[in-house]
């Protein structure tokens, strides 16, 4: 069990530096003022308004960095700051958000896969690790504690292969938002540089637990398929 709670010390530690990291670029640029004056607010309906899309909604939601699309209800949640404030910062993620109303609405294959994975997701984050351990302590020598153990492995794939579809989805969203920010010159070149090392950073966040979520699945394979021999 020590290799398990050190590869788990070794992706906390990796997963606070890049968001610790990420905060301190968003308050960065935060303090980089918008020339054109525009709102998170306006920049997200803007950007819809851009891309024909006048069906869904810019609303506020509390919170710190609580931003996301809900395809459900059509709505693009942007975090008190981001909604009200008007610098860099709000502007990137504010489009970056609007990016991923532009991948519904034009049917981004990956983000149609990701949706489709959720409830499947949903249930594997809740019971994966528990069927794998309880599979263990069972032995998976055994044939009923093996089967157990291999059912949790798949739904632990599950999660990975949804993290990893994930990074495609949030890279394209902001690759979307940056190059509308630009075309349309709605940002300044210091204002798009933070922009875009603010995006950079935020879908570090992304790959790291991707990576992690992919760790976890080859150290719990190991040990299911170490104790066979």
């Amino acid at each position: 069990m020590f290799g398990f709670y050190f590869l788990i010390g070794i992706i906390s530690l990796i997963s606070l530096s890049v968001s610790n990291t990420l905060k301190q670029k968003f308050k960065k640029y935060s303090q980089i003022q918008l020339r054109n004056g525009m709102s998170g607010a306006e920049i997200a309906e803007k950007m819809l308004s851009d891309n024909g899309i006048f069906d869904v909604k810019v609303i506020s939601t509390p919170g710190q960095l609580t931003d996301h699309y809900n395809p459900k209800d059509k709505t693009v949640n942007l975090s008190e700051s981001v909604y009200h404030q008007r610098n860099a910062a709000a502007a990137a993620v504010a489009a970056h958000e609007c990016g991923h109303a532009v991948q519904h609405a034009r049917a981004y294959s990956y983000l149609t896969l990701r949706s489709q994975l959720v409830p499947i997701v949903n249930i594997s984050s809740k019971f994966s690790q528990w069927l794998v351990i309880g599979g263990l302590v069972m032995g998976a020598a055994s044939e009923v504690g093996f089967n157990i153990a291999i059912t949790g492995l798949i739904l632990m794939g599950f999660a990975t292969v949804f993290s990893f579809i994930t990074l495609p989805v949030e890279y394209d969203a902001s690759n979307r938002a940056l190059a509308w920010l630009r075309n349309k010159n709605m940002v300044s070149q210091q204002e798009l540089a933070g922009a875009t090392d603010a995006l950079r950073w935020a879908a570090r966040t992304y790959l790291v637990a991707a990576l992690g979520s992919l760790a976890m699945l080859l150290y719990w394979g190991l040990q299911i398929l170490g104790s066979r021999d």
